[in-house]
C-alpha cells in the first residue's frame, strides 16, 4: 500500500504533537517536584521514616535547632549522618548541620575534648548536648534534654552479686547501660550498705536479682522508698527468693518451678525454658509494639487481690506453657498433679497507684535537690520474672532491647518518647535460599533472552509479512 504526501505529512505532524506533548508533560512534572514533596518509606522497619513521637517534638520546639558534627572526611559516615538529619528537617525546616573536620580545628577539638571517633553537638536555646552515637531515639532523647533542661538518672542498687549497668560479663547489663546512656539516660550503681539512702536525683531504683540476701536495713531504705510513691523495675529469677519481701509489698508472689514454653520449638529454639512474647496485652509500655522478645529462665507471677496498687499485666506466656517444677531435661511433661500450673501465665506487671500528696522527703543525697512524693504524678512499677532479658547475652535477640527501652522510658514518665523505636537496619542486605537464587539467574541468563529473541522474530516476521 502506497502511502500519499499528504497522509505522510499528518502522521508527522500527529508524532511531532505527542512528542511535544510528552516533552510538556515531562516538564510539568519535574517544575512539581520542585514544589511539591511526596515519599513512600517501603523499608521493613520503617528506617528511613521518623516516628510519630519524634515529629511531635519537632512540632513543639519553636526554635532553631543547630547540630555541628565533628566528624573527619568520611563520606560514608558523613552521609549516613545527613540522611538521619534530613527525616528531621522534613517536619523542621529551621534544622541546621554543620560538617567540620577536627585535624582543622584543633584548638576547637581540644576544647570539646573530642577523640578519634568525633561527635555531634546539638544546640538549642542556648544549650548543648554531645552525642558520641546518633540515631533517631539518641537525637531525640537529646533534643527532649534540650527543651526540659532536666537530667533523669536510673538507680540500680549494688553489692549483692545483681547485674551491673555498665558490667561486660554475660549476664550483665553493660550494653543495655551504654544503649540509656546514649539516649541521655544516666545509670549510677548505689550501695546502700555504704550510703544512707537512695540518691535524690533518681528518677527510678531498679533491682535486678541480688545473688544474696539484702542486709535488712537496706530492705528497710527500699521498702520506705516505695511507700513514699518511688518508682521501681525489679528484675527476679526462677527460685531467687531475696526479694519476696519487696514483692509481697508489692502484692505479688513468684509461683513455683520455671515457666516453659513448647512453643519456642516453632522458632528454631529447643530449649524449653526460653519464653517467647509476641502478642501483647494492651499497655502503653506495648502499644503498637509488634516484635518478638525472648526471656530465657523465666518465673511466672501472681497478683493478690489485697494489693495497694492498680495491676496490669504486662507479659504472658501461650497457652501451651507452663511452670516446671522438676529438672529441665530431656522429656518433660505437664504434672497436673502436682504443683505445676498450665499457661498462659503472665510473668510481668506494670502497677500503677496515684502519688502521696504527704510531702514526706523520698531521700538524701548531699549536694543533690530533694525529690518529693507529689513531685510525681503517680507511682509506677514494673515486675517481670526474668533477669536475662536484658543482659549483655540476650539483650541483642529480636525486640528486647525496645521492650527495655520502653518499661524505662513509661517509669520515668516519659511517655511521649515510649514508641521512639531503637531502630535497626534490617534491609540491608537481601537472604536468598539456593532455589531462589538459582530460579533468578535461570530467569535472567535464559529466559529472559529467549523472549528478547522470541519477540525480535516475531516482529520479523510481521513486517516480511506486509
Amino acid at each position: 500500500m502506497k502511502i500519499s504526501p499528504h497522509k505522510h505529512q499528518q502522521i508527522r505532524l500527529k508524532n511531532g504533537l505527542i512528542t511535544l506533548a510528552l516533552l510538556c508533560l515531562l516538564g510539568a512534572l519535574a517544575w512539581l517536584s520542585t514544589r511539591y514533596h511526596a515519599e513512600t518509606d517501603i523499608t521493613a522497619n520503617a528506617g528511613n521514616s521518623l516516628s510519630q513521637a519524634s515529629q511531635k517534638l519537632l512540632e513543639s520546639l519553636p526554635d532553631k535547632i543547630q547540630l555541628t558534627a565533628y566528624i573527619k572526611k568520611d563520606p560514608s559516615l558523613r552521609s549516613q549522618i545527613a540522611q538521619l538529619v534530613a527525616r528531621y528537617k522534613r517536619h523542621k525546616a529551621d534544622l541546621a548541620l554543620t560538617f567540620i573536620d577536627p585535624d582543622s580545628d584543633l584548638k576547637k577539638t581540644r576544647e570539646l575534648n573530642i577523640d578519634a571517633a568525633g561527635v555531634i553537638i546539638v544546640e538549642y536555646q542556648g544549650r548543648s548536648e554531645k552525642l558520641n552515637f546518633i540515631d533517631e531515639s539518641s537525637l531525640t532523647n537529646a533534643l527532649l534534654q534540650l527543651a526540659n533542661a532536666d537530667e533523669r538518672w536510673v538507680t540500680f542498687l549494688s553489692g549483692h552479686g545483681e547485674r551491673s549497668p555498665d558490667g561486660i560479663a554475660n549476664f550483665d547489663l553493660g550494653q543495655f547501660g551504654k544503649d540509656l546512656d546514649r539516649r541521655k539516660i544516666k545509670a549510677q550503681a548505689i550501695n546502700l550498705a555504704t550510703m544512707p539512702d537512695i540518691p535524690g536525683n533518681s528518677a527510678l531504683l531498679v533491682l535486678t536479682a541480688p545473688a544474696v540476701p539484702l542486709l535488712a536495713g537496706e530492705l528497710d531504705l527500699v521498702k520506705r522508698y516505695i511507700r513514699q510513691g518511688g518508682n521501681l523495675l525489679l528484675l527476679t529469677d526462677p527460685g531467687n527468693h531475696h526479694l519476696d519481701a519487696i514483692e509481697q509489698l508489692l502484692g505479688l508472689r513468684q509461683l513455683p518451678g520455671t515457666l516453659v514454653d513448647s512453643k519456642s520449638k516453632l522458632y528454631g529454639i529447643n530449649d524449653p525454658s526460653f519464653v517467647l512474647a509476641s502478642d501483647y496485652l494492651p499497655h502503653p509500655i506495648t502499644q503498637g509494639f509488634q516484635t518478638i522478645t525472648v526471656y530465657p529462665v523465666t518465673a511466672a507471677l501472681e497478683i493478690s487481690d489485697e494489693t495497694d496498687f492498680q495491676p496490669a499485666e504486662l507479659l504472658k506466656s501461650a497457652a501451651q506453657s507452663w511452670t516446671e517444677t522438676g529438672p529441665i531435661a530431656g522429656k518433660i511433661a505437664f504434672d497436673a498433679d502436682g504443683d505445676e500450673k498450665q499457661g498462659p501465665l503472665a510473668f510481668a506487671y506494670a502497677l500503677i497507684r496515684p502519688s502521696t500528696s504527704s510531702g514526706q522527703i523520698l531521700s538524701i543525697n548531699s549536694g543533690q535537690p530533694l525529690r518529693r512524693a507529689q513531685d510525681r504524678p503517680e507511682q509506677r512499677i514494673v515486675v517481670v520474672g526474668d533477669g536475662d532479658f536484658l543482659s549483655n547475652a540476650y539483650i541483642g535477640n529480636v525486640g528486647n532491647l525496645d521492650m527495655g527501652l520502653r518499661m524505662i522510658n513509661w517509669l520515668i514518665h516519659d511517655d511521649r518518647f515510649i514508641d521512639i523505636p531503637a531502630k535497626i537496619a534490617t534491609d540491608k542486605s537481601l537472604q536468598l535460599s539456593q532455589i531462589s537464587v538459582a530460579v533468578i539467574g535461570f530467569s535472567f541468563l535464559v529466559v529472559i533472552p529467549l523472549l528478547l529473541m522470541g519477540t525480535g522474530f516475531y516482529i520479523w516476521r510481521k513486517r516480511k509479512q506486509r
